[in-house]
């Protein structure tokens, strides 16, 4: 009989120690120490390859690169965001709050892509449960089997007869594997057996998708060293009473981390938001004070955002800064210019800032949509609706250029606007290359005479 032991593990980090620690040496977090029951035995590496062959050293110059083509996925959304499909032999994280939509987007990729023999094994549901779902999604599909396993062990004999080119695992918490004494979702379980997956990932040079849970602070649920071991994390982010998710990109190492997509939940599944400028700007028929259009960039696709701004006088003697969306100390800083530069004096005044539909911005290019929104509430004047706007604002109350403004301007064309305010530094920019008029400004005060003159 193997010898048991029992040793305590950083929930954080996944730091091992003898003895309970109330501080981690690893990650300094305070009281993240759990003791867990541990087989003292060394654990039976697993060989996936057909060949069976030792790795052996080999000179850098030596090594035969082969051209792996990425997998097209029939989720455009999602291609983007990996960086134009999914690499072969990647192991990917799918993380996100429960009820957002892991598995129905998951399951959703696994039966609507044709020709990809999908293995879709399920801890958390059984076989009738995923065949309902599957019916709601109304895409049927021979190529996808379903496994309704945890053991990891039991799982590869199962992928060893499918042969599948693409394996999910729904969800990494609920696996577990027979060397390791703990319980499924410990530390050293789930450590476990992801390092097996991946493994097996970058033997047969099948691609693993691995579906993860969002701890209370909002972070992927298991120790830290997981997402160092995978080749992408996803983050599936949005409000549960809202119908928009987005999918974000937190590590990439076959692609950019800045891409972003948008789905809509609808009751047959999650749609692809092609055009998210439609969905982020609101459509009124009344002129609304507060209210102004920025052109940002998310990755390499442009959108046209609307910035809401409230202006008030402070009720309680101390004025307030609040944003939800965009940085508070960048308000701020906006606020200052607008007060130093323009005689604007908003010192003694509330602000409120709001960008809507749900996402956060870091684009500089919003500088000038977000000024313009706070002195249009501030004058209680409302900005024509066929107006856009996309610069940087200086300390010193310049208009700056950005990055990349010709897509921009193109989106604003694309979407109806007639008008868009730019910086008039900006290179390379003609009238005639546009059917959009452009205005260029080169301080606030221009920017201030061309929307309330």
């Amino acid at each position: 009989m193997a010898k048991i032991k029992s040793a305590f593990f950083c929930q954080n980090c996944g730091h091992e120690t003898p003895k309970w620690l109330g501080k981690c040496p690893s990650c300094s977090e305070w009281n993240t120490f759990v003791e867990e029951i541990i087989e003292k035995q060394v654990p039976q590496v697993v060989a996936f390859s057909k060949s069976g062959k030792t790795a052996k050293p080999q000179s850098l110059s030596s090594i035969e690169q082969k051209e792996h083509a990425r997998i097209v996925l029939e989720d455009g959304e999602l291609n983007r965001v990996l960086g134009g499909g999914l690499v072969p032999g990647s192991l990917v994280l799918f993380g996100g709050e429960p009820g957002i939509g892991k598995s129905t987007l998951i399951l959703q990729l696994a039966v609507s892509t044709k020709g990809l023999k999908v293995l879709y094994v399920s801890g958390e549901e059984s076989d009738q449960q995923i065949k309902m779902r599957s019916e709601r999604i109304g895409v049927q599909n021979d190529n996808c089997f379903i496994l309704t396993e945890t053991n990891v062990q039991n799982i590869f004999k199962q992928a060893e007869e499918v042969e599948p080119q693409m394996l999910v695992i729904d969800s990494i918490q609920t696996l577990y594997s027979s060397q390791i004494e703990s319980s499924p979702g410990s530390i050293s379980q789930v450590r476990e057996c992801t390092a097996q997956l991946l493994r097996y990932s970058k033997q047969t040079n099948v691609p693993v998708i691995l579906i993860g849970h969002i701890t209370k602070e909002g972070s992927l649920a298991g120790p830290k060293v997981l997402e160092h071991m995978v080749d992408a994390v996803l983050q599936f982010e949005g409000d549960r009473n809202h119908v928009y998710r987005l999918l974000r990109s937190i590590k990439n190492r076959f692609g950019s981390t800045n891409e972003l997509g948008i789905y809509e939940m609808v009751g047959s599944g999650l749609r692809q938001v092609e055009n998210p400028s439609e969905i982020l700007i609101t459509n009124t028929d009344s002129s609304l004070s507060g209210i102004s259009i920025g052109a940002t960039l998310e990755g390499m696709r442009p959108m046209l955002i609307e910035v809401q701004a409230l202006v008030s006088t402070a009720a309680y003697g101390t004025p307030q800064r609040s944003s939800t969306g965009f940085d508070s100390k960048r308000l701020n800083m906006l606020l200052a210019v607008m007060e130093k530069r323009c005689g604007f004096k908003l010192g003694a005044k509330d602000v409120f800032l709001n960008i809507a539909g749900g996402i956060k911005v870091d684009d500089p290019a919003i500088d000038l949509a977000v000024v313009a929104a706070v002195l249009s509430s501030n004058a209680d004047i409302a900005i024509e609706k066929n107006i856009a706007l996309s610069a940087e604002v200086g300390l010193s109350g310049e208009v700056r250029p950005v990055n990349r403004i010709d897509q921009r301007i193109y989106e604003a064309e694309k979407l109806g606007f007639q008008k868009i305010i730019i910086s008039k530094y900006n290179k390379g920019i003609e009238q005639k290359a546009f059917n959009i008029e452009l205005i260029q400004c080169s301080t606030l005060a221009e920017v201030v005479k061309a929307l309330f003159a």
